[in-house]
């Protein structure tokens, strides 16, 4: 069993920075591939970025080269870089663990991007 908490969502204007946090708890963090979706009101949730044990990192095409993903393995952490914020990122973004066709979610934490 994996629990996974999310951290770092908040209000930002546009062009602003956020960086979210999900810390797992359990063992075998590191071989986990670990995502970030999101999922505005109204609308189906989303990959933004995911990144695999051995480091592969992918994006939507919506976010690339404003989102980065990383990860670290002593922490049991992963982060998610957003820059260049824009309105239409606003959403709940949800952490994802997946191992072996187990999958584990976080509870979310709110982005809302806004002047």
């Amino acid at each position: 069993q994996v629990q996974l908490v999310e951290s770092g969502g908040g209000l930002v204007q546009p062009g602003g920075s956020l960086r979210l946090s999900c810390v797992a708890s359990g063992r075998f963090f590191s071989d986990y591939t670990m995502g970030w979706y999101r999922q505005a009101p109204g609308k189906q949730r989303e990959l933004a970025a995911r990144i695999t044990s051995a480091g592969s990192t992918y994006y939507a095409d919506s976010v690339k080269g404003r989102f980065t993903i990383s990860r670290d393995n002593a922490k049991n952490t992963v982060y998610l870089q957003m820059n260049s914020l824009k309105p239409e990122d606003t959403a709940a973004y949800y952490c994802d663990a997946v191992l072996r066709g187990e999958n584990y979610w976080g509870q979310g934490t709110q982005v809302t991007v806004s002047s």
